[in-house]
């Protein structure tokens, strides 16, 4: 298991990151809540790793905090919360939200997260209540940079709320209910999860 890399950042384009260790590129998925806070193409970093192996690929997902790592390992163990659901849910809520969320018996909040019907929700309420405090209390929060890189066009910010979960014709409506005629990419996909989780 790759525990975390620390090297340069060679590529950022959501919700993808290339991270160069020694010479060496590697592809790591990360949700939206890491990403708006990764330092500009250039500069070191230090992220967190889990890797999922599967028949087809071997998947490295990458994360600025433990504690959001330790809620996408304790995710993943639900039974139809797979990582792309997982990196969804990161993306549009906080991790304390998200705890407030299981612990209130919140399904409305939950079911406006990207890939979370009724089902699910209730899956996940259950599933996690008593996973999450003995997991997630007290889990150092320490981010490894605050720099934001620019993106540049409307069909970054589709692709990435497509990677997130979202179908193309509602990631398409979110983005440009949003958009602002200045707005970089990551501006966009952050309002978009905003109000989709606001409505």
């Amino acid at each position: 298991m790759i525990g975390f890399l620390r090297g340069t950042i060679h590529e950022k384009q959501a919700p993808h990151v290339v991270i160069d260790v020694n010479g060496v590129g590697y592809d790591i998925e990360t949700p939206m809540s890491s990403f708006f806070n990764l330092p500009a193409v250039g500069d070191n970093i230090l992220i967190r790793t889990h890797l999922v192996v599967r028949e087809d690929a071997h998947i490295l997902y990458g994360f600025l905090t433990e504690q959001e790592r330790a809620l996408f390992r304790s995710l993943i163990k639900v039974n139809g919360v797979g990582p792309k659901v997982a990196l969804g849910i990161l993306s549009g809520v906080s991790v304390d939200d998200f705890c407030l969320w299981v612990s209130d018996n919140n399904v409305a909040a939950l079911v406006r997260l990207p890939g979370i019907g009724k089902k699910t929700a209730e899956r996940l309420i259950i599933d996690m209540r008593d996973r999450l405090p003995e997991q997630l209390t007290g889990v150092a929060n320490v981010p490894s940079g605050v720099t934001i890189q620019p993106a540049s066009s409307m069909e970054e910010a589709i692709s990435a709320l497509i990677a997130l979960g979202y179908k193309p014709q509602d990631a398409e409506k979110r983005a440009r209910a949003v958009a602002d005629t200045d707005a970089s990419s990551e501006q966009i996909i952050r309002s978009a999860l905003q109000s989709a989780v606001k409505k």
